[in-house]
């Protein structure tokens, strides 16, 4: 799942690279560059936070499995917690990319 995550960072971050392209001029630019990085920064913690939520559940697996902690079912929750928030997170970045796509084709 740490490949995937990785593979999703990558791509949001090619995603931010595009969309400057796009981006106002300087004058309107200097009142909207604090929401474009805004935007930009939070996607870059949630990619973080899920992260963090794999590795964490991934500790809690590998010492069950190792035999160093009898909390399965908090390593299993963990893992379903880990499972669901990558999944909000693919399905947030498909909505974002599928609204960027409608922004590109609007004819000007």
């Amino acid at each position: 799942m740490a490949a995937a995550i990785e593979a999703v960072q990558s791509r949001i971050t090619e995603d931010a690279a595009s969309l400057r392209q796009f981006a106002p001029s300087p004058a309107v630019a200097n009142d909207q560059a604090q929401y474009i990085d805004g935007f930009g920064s939070f996607f870059q913690r949630a990619v973080s936070n899920v992260d963090a939520q794999d590795r964490a559940a991934a500790e809690k697996m590998a010492a069950v499995d190792a035999g160093r902690s009898d909390d399965l079912v908090g390593a299993m929750l963990a893992s379903q917690q880990a499972s669901l928030s990558f999944s909000m997170l693919m399905q947030a970045r498909n909505k974002v990319v599928g609204a960027m796509e409608d922004l590109i084709k609007l004819p000007l």
